[in-house]
């Protein structure tokens, strides 16, 4: 084998990804235990709240998350019995169903958030000067869109709004 080929910037570029995303992940897995949660399940709360009327449907979820229907659906049955979600079925299709954040769902977010922020603060963005954090920005979502086509299903079409929706205190 060719030893040259271990300086390929290629294989530095995944390697320190791989390293910068294995350090992050230990730092949040951590401070998102101190509030129950698993790294899916605020992943889950996550992206819904940034959703119109902090819902998705559950393909949808699947979707922006890796996940398959049916993790998605084990993931969405246990954050359902713990009070952070509730299902509500898609008025224009039978066979599909939203993922709705509940208030108590929005609750452990907004108790979460602040010390989710400070380590991205402090070990990431930080890290960056503004022209480099956008520039990394901008390359993430190149690389994001071309391996993960469907990271953003169903974040920008406007989901009906339910009564769950429509309460998210």
């Amino acid at each position: 084998m060719n030893q040259n080929v271990f300086d390929d910037p290629r294989i530095t570029a995944v390697g320190l990804l791989f390293e910068a995303h294995a350090g992050l992940s230990a730092r949040f897995s951590a401070q998102l235990e101190e509030h129950g949660l698993s790294s899916v399940e605020f992943e889950v709360l996550t992206r819904l709240a940034r959703s119109p009327g902090n819902q998705l449907r559950m393909t949808d979820l699947a979707a922006q998350t890796s996940l398959s229907t049916s993790g998605v659906t084990r993931v969405v049955d246990r954050m359902e019995r713990d009070g952070l979600l509730t299902r509500r079925a898609c008025p224009s299709d039978r066979r599909s169903s939203y993922a709705v954040v509940t208030a108590s769902g929005l609750q452990r977010l907004d108790e979460t958030m602040p010390g989710h922020l400070r380590i991205i603060e402090e070990w990431f963005t930080g890290q960056l000067e503004p022209e480099a954090l956008d520039a990394l920005l901008d390359g993430l979502r190149r690389v994001r869109d071309a391996v993960h086509p469907g990271a953003t299903a169903g974040s920008s079409e406007s989901a009906p709004t339910g009564d769950e929706a429509a309460t998210p205190a």
